[in-house]
């Protein structure tokens, strides 16, 4: 078995979302870690993985200590967040949410550039 220094470089779309995440700025990673959250407590609600909201702040709170706050993405509490929340589904579940996350990353990216250009004429 092949061994990756980030629990999300197993998965080639995840890892290139997360490294537009992390290069991107703040506010963009904020709206991604929103839109992140949603997707994954509809995945969740869905395969009857949370069944309370309790369930959901477990989901939150697990291993928010035990890996310090070295991470990237440790910097801002929603975007912590929603990579702890996406770290802790199930390989199947991040399977399917790294595809539609990276899809909203490319579409938001997409737009914002746009925006930028917009702005510059």
């Amino acid at each position: 078995m092949e061994k990756f220094r980030r629990w999300y470089d197993r998965d080639p779309i995840l890892s290139k979302t997360m490294k537009i995440l992390e290069t991107s700025n703040d506010e963009f990673q904020i709206k991604m870690a929103i839109n992140l959250i949603k997707v994954i407590i509809e995945h969740n609600i869905e395969s009857d993985e949370f069944k309370t909201v309790d369930d959901i702040m477990s989901a939150v709170d697990f291993g928010s200590t035990a890996k310090g706050n070295s991470r990237w993405y440790d910097i801002d509490k929603t975007v912590k967040t929603a990579i702890q929340m996406l770290e802790n589904c199930p390989e199947t579940t991040q399977e399917l949410i790294s595809r539609q996350i990276a899809s909203m990353v490319i579409d938001k990216f997409n737009q914002s550039e746009e925006d930028d250009e917009d702005e510059a004429e």
